[in-house]
């Protein structure tokens, strides 16, 4: 979604800019005749790539440079200054990159370099066969870094869904709020898929897996035989059990078929009413609001959110809301819907056209607990990502591992965490053996202030403040015993990549 050739400013690099300009670790945007383009220094190296970050099209002169890559300021994507490649998620596409000269004392931008593509993996002793169970963020993430790494056997993705892999962020944010077209939503055209020998089966039900036959069962009763297999079935929404729940105005939120069902219902209602106030029902609200819908958010919690971000910055997300004429009915829940009425446990009712249930998800345990595999609150993997059978993998929404920045064994259901996940369970079935140390990272949009969180921690955590949270300039550091375990941040970008850095770092030292 991000463009080179959005906010094509600064310098004509092409005339040249004096070296001096740019110190040791610094960084100047500027521009290659309509292209954006970042210089970056490191000592007497200079590299020259793409200004933009092509996830969403955050500048990257606001990011981060560190060793010889750059990291996105918005969503912490990282990448390649040498080659452009993408190295995390959530950016897959690369960098564009040019050739470099430096005459004169001036650093001159010549024509755009080659794009460089990595060797194909040996045949020899690698996997013929590998199979992905799933179609969201952690299995297209698997399959797209099988086919950069150069795997060239057999890889099937078996999806239960009817559409190819989605930007999923953005059917609660952007696309629901009737700002993005459709075609921002999917992860990568169907024509991806076949180019690059993607085996992708849609509407696909996997009735069993059978780690010591290592097969696939299929709904049909068909077989699929693997070497390597990726469980990747992430989560479920939590289903409304009231009376009422079955009526064609309430809606969940999870697929992309859900969310054009909500879009549709929103053409026409007037009213909604959001059940639950996570950050997904609180970007539908905000989303909704946009659509100019009156909208009325139902939680049982006192402050929205406090949970994962502390009383301050639940506090200040009501508000922000409430600014823009989201009503609330916290310390309540709806226990009965009739029509376009619904009850609440108060005994007060509210009338909507349009219900969205966001009360939370459930991951999709069933595959791996009648194959036997072993399981804590999720499907228990060591820290290559591979579950209690030989060659089963698994990532995502699903997967408990052993995080070595907090010493404990954590499950999240982040988008980007399942991403990243991915990556790292496709290396690991071409055998790299490399450890997923990577820190959990999500981004919360609402209307136009972003909160980004680095880290995990459970609830009673020892909450620090920098900044100003009500002003929307604000640093929350999530302490135990001492040591800074999350980030949460508003419009602190640079304190947001900094605080993963280290915590990536101190990762790193504890897993070696």
């Amino acid at each position: 979604m991000g463009s080179d050739q959005a906010n094509a400013t600064g310098p004509d690099l092409t005339a040249g800019v004096a070296l001096e300009v740019i110190p040791d670790g610094g960084m100047l945007a500027g521009h290659v005749g309509e292209e954006a383009v970042l210089l970056a220094r490191r000592g007497d190296e200079i590299f020259a790539v793409g200004a933009t970050c092509t996830h969403y099209g955050g500048p990257l002169a606001e990011g981060l440079l560190e060793s010889d890559t750059v990291r996105c300021p918005w969503h912490h994507a990282c990448f390649s200054l040498r080659t452009g490649e993408a190295l995390h998620a959530p950016a897959f596409a690369p960098l564009p990159c040019w050739r470099v000269e430096q005459r004169d004392g001036k650093i001159i931008v010549r024509e755009k370099a080659p794009q460089k593509r990595r060797a194909p993996v040996p045949a020899a002793g690698g996997p013929e066969r590998i199979v992905i169970v799933g179609g969201g963020a952690a299995g297209f993430a698997a399959a797209d870094t099988l086919r950069k790494e150069g795997y060239q056997g057999s890889l099937v993705m078996l999806s239960e869904d009817a559409a190819a892999p989605v930007d999923r962020p953005n059917l609660s944010k952007d696309y629901l709020a009737g700002t993005a077209p459709e075609d921002w939503v999917p992860l990568r055209p169907a024509s991806y898929y076949t180019e690059n020998g993607i085996d992708l089966r849609l509407g696909a039900n996997v009735a069993a897996i059978n780690p010591r036959a290592r097969e696939v069962t299929l709904g049909s009763g068909a077989t699929l035989e693997y070497d390597r297999l990726l469980l990747a079935t992430g989560a479920e929404p939590v289903k409304l059990l009231i009376p009422g729940a079955d009526q064609p105005n309430v809606r969940t939120l999870r697929s992309l078929a859900d969310c054009r069902a909500i879009i549709e219902l929103a053409k026409t209602a007037r009213s909604a009413i959001v059940l639950g106030a996570s950050f997904i029902g609180l970007e539908v609200a905000a989303s909704l609001r946009a659509r100019g819908i009156v909208v009325h958010v139902v939680a049982p919690e006192k402050v929205p959110m406090e949970r994962a971000l502390g009383p301050q910055i639940g506090t200040f997300v009501r508000r922000l809301h409430e600014e823009h004429g989201v009503i609330f009915h916290l310390e309540e829940r709806g226990v009965g819907i009739s029509g376009m009425r619904m009850r609440l446990r108060s005994g007060a009712s509210l009338e909507a056209d349009l219900i969205v249930a966001g009360i939370g998800v459930r991951p999709r345990l069933a595959l791996a607990e009648a194959a036997g595999l072993g399981m804590d609150r999720g499907i228990a993997v060591n820290p290559y990502l591979e579950t209690t059978a030989s060659g089963v993998f698994a990532a995502g929404d699903v997967a408990r591992w052993p995080d070595p920045h907090t010493g404990e064994n954590i499950r999240v259901e982040h988008w980007v965490v399942a991403q990243r996940q991915g990556q790292t369970a496709a290396r690991n079935m071409l055998g790299r053996r490399e450890k997923f140390a990577a820190v959990p990272f999500f981004w919360s949009q609402h209307y136009d202030v972003p909160i980004n969180y680095v880290g995990h921690v459970e609830a009673g955590a020892e909450i620090e403040v920098e900044g100003d949270v009500a002003a929307k300039d604000c640093v929350v550091r999530y302490r135990r015993n001492g040591r800074v375990l999350a980030v949460a941040s508003i419009f602190r970008d640079q304190e947001s990549l900094q605080a993963e850095l280290a915590m990536e770092r101190e990762a790193a030292s504890a897993a070696a």
